[in-house]
């Protein structure tokens, strides 16, 4: 192993020995003190993010090229980073109200926070398979980790069964692409594609299943069935931590793989993926309006917004526009942490215990008795709605934006007139906190409290203040065109 190999994956290998290690240290921690394991869980991820950002500044390929340390990399280790933190701060007390404080929680977490890691790194379709299957395996068994209450385990259950099909679609996928190009590195392929000089239909097919496999994890029509039963299930902090983790790490790999590796197939792929945004903003934001349940609206609303930000990957296909679109789609996947996290906060802090206190209407009356709170909520439902002056408004700004200019005008009208059928379920969330009598109450411990008052916070700066974050994205996305 070389220096830089070994640099490649320092920060991995440094938070993978971290929850190793947790995993037994755990084993000493009294059952009634698993704060201790949570506490030291932060430590990790927040050493983690610091050599992250130290690291920033470096360019590195390991491994003859199968990881690559970029720009692009460490703008999504920072929002994947950031997530199991907030993960491990919504658990802190949500595990022991429940009665699951089990202090393998945490190094599940930091391991499912390593294969995200893994994921925007990966320049190689084997090493995105190794990541992807450790990004999921964690997230199978959180899934269930409210044994034996029959949802959670039916969550777990069904989340692993259709995951594996797809982890089966994504390796018949490298295995075509192996059998057409004779390589499963990102360079090779391309160099390979572009010395033949004519479109392998084997090629296609591989590149065709890789997006089933890729859109499984994104959660995209017609691969999101799992969603909105999964969300419901699983503990409401897993659900927290995987709406935005694993989406990020889906997103992460499917640049990757279809503007490193195949951008001579973009005039295939574009479409199609084109006609996938399209159908996953229509169903997700039709079938959100119907739900009573907190958690499968918001289930359905990831749905959704995976939707958009697939728009920007349509452009990633356009040459010169490339940059652009994939920038757009950074700033969106940091603004949907940002608002959907903080929407996810108030859910637990409304939560009674698991399995209730999840419906829409047993947020009745929060205005009355914690208005701060219901301000709060509301400003993430305008965001995740799109209205100006929030950051979500400024993402869909230039997700649309990034569709309009690669010429797909259509689409974007559809993220327009879908945006406004999304203000039916959001402005119904709003109506029922402040205009509908009840009795609605959130416990707010001090890790909730931090979360909802930063993410409420950054939803306002960065609707007002877009600009300085996306000039970083598009700083991050050089090193991604230029390689």
């Amino acid at each position: 192993m070389t220096t830089s190999d070994f640099n490649s994956i320092f920060s991995v290998f440094v938070l993978a020995s971290w929850a190793s290690l947790l995993l037994l240290a755990d084993l000493f921690v009294p059952k009634d003190r698993k704060w201790i394991t949570a506490w030291l869980a932060i430590l990790g991820l927040v050493g983690t993010l610091v050599m992250v950002l130290i690291m920033s500044q470096f360019t590195i390929s390991g491994f003859g090229g199968m990881i690559m340390l970029d720009g692009f990399t460490h703008f999504l280790n920072v929002i994947v980073i950031v997530t199991g933190i907030v993960g491990v701060l919504l658990a802190m007390t949500y595990l022991g109200k429940n009665n699951i404080d089990r202090g393998e929680y945490y190094p599940l977490l930091l391991f499912s926070v390593v294969g995200m890691m893994m994921m925007a790194s990966a320049s190689d379709l084997i090493v995105v398979f190794l990541a992807l299957e450790l990004l999921s395996i964690p997230l199978y068994i959180l899934a269930g980790f409210a044994r034996p209450r029959s949802d959670s385990e039916e969550s777990a259950i069904k989340y692993f069964l259709l995951g594996a099909f797809a982890s089966g679609f994504f390796v018949y996928g490298v295995a075509l692409t192996y059998g057409a190009t004779g390589a499963t590195n990102f360079k090779q392929i391309v160099s390979t594609v572009s010395a033949t000089k004519a479109l392998d239909p084997i090629l296609l097919a591989g590149a065709a299943l890789i997006l089933v496999g890729l859109g499984f994890k994104v959660a995209a029509v017609p691969f999101h069935m799992w969603t909105p039963d999964v969300y419901e299930g699983a503990p409401t902090v897993v659900t927290a931590f995987m709406s935005v983790g694993a989406k990020v790490g889906g997103f992460a790999a499917l640049f990757r793989v279809f503007i490193t590796a195949f951008p001579a197939l973009a005039a295939s792929w574009a479409p199609a993926i084109a006609i996938i945004a399209a159908l996953t903003m229509i169903l997700g934001n039709t079938a959100a309006i119907a739900q009573s349940s907190i958690k499968r609206m918001l289930a359905y609303s990831s749905i959704a917004h995976a939707g958009y930000i697939l728009m920007a990957a349509v452009a990633g296909g356009k040459g010169s526009l490339s940059e652009f679109a994939a920038s757009a789609a950074l700033f969106y996947l940091l603004s949907y942490m940002i608002m959907n996290l903080g929407a996810w906060s108030i859910v637990i802090a409304v939560e009674k215990k698991q399995g209730e206190g999840n419906s829409i209407e047993d947020f009745a009356g929060l205005s009355a008795k914690q208005p701060l709170l219901a301000v709060a909520m509301a400003l993430f439902m305008f965001s995740l709605m799109g209205l100006p002056t929030t950051v979500g408004f400024v993402g869909k700004v230039y997700v649309f934006s990034a569709a309009i200019s690669a010429g797909y005008m259509w689409l974007a009208v559809i993220g327009v007139a879908t945006s406004l059928i999304s203000a039916f379920y959001y402005l119904r969330v709003i109506r029922v906190m402040w205009m509908s009598g009840g009795e609605s109450q959130a416990v707010l411990p001090i890790p909730l409290r931090a979360v909802v008052g930063v993410t409420a916070v950054a939803t306002v700066v960065l609707g007002l203040l877009p600009a300085p974050l996306m000039d970083v994205a598009s700083r991050a996305l050089l090193s991604l065109f230029r390689a």
